[in-house]
């Protein structure tokens, strides 16, 4: 298969995009632009999967989250009693 050379004009939205993917690959701005075309038109297999980034949640040791909505009930409650004594 032989390339074939052109030129298209492309709105800079589009350029901006094809530049970000093809530095987070690690592509050449040639191979993103043919990619992106192919995964267009369907040709391009299977996408890539999206994922989601991971982040420490800064939880101290000790804290069970499994409880955590029973924990908010009995706080929110113990607020509710709170407020209700405050109208005697």
């Amino acid at each position: 298969m032989s390339a074939v050379r052109t030129t298209v004009t492309l709105d800079p939205d589009i350029e901006a995009a094809l530049r970000r993917i093809a530095r987070e690959r690690g592509l050449s701005f040639k191979e993103a632009l043919n990619s992106s075309i192919r995964a267009g038109l369907g040709q391009g297999g299977a996408a890539e999967p999206y994922r989601v980034p991971t982040r420490p949640l800064g939880l101290r040791p000790g804290i069970d989250l499994d409880k955590a909505l029973a924990l908010a009930t009995d706080l929110e409650d113990a607020e509710l009693v709170r407020k209700l004594e405050l109208r005697k």
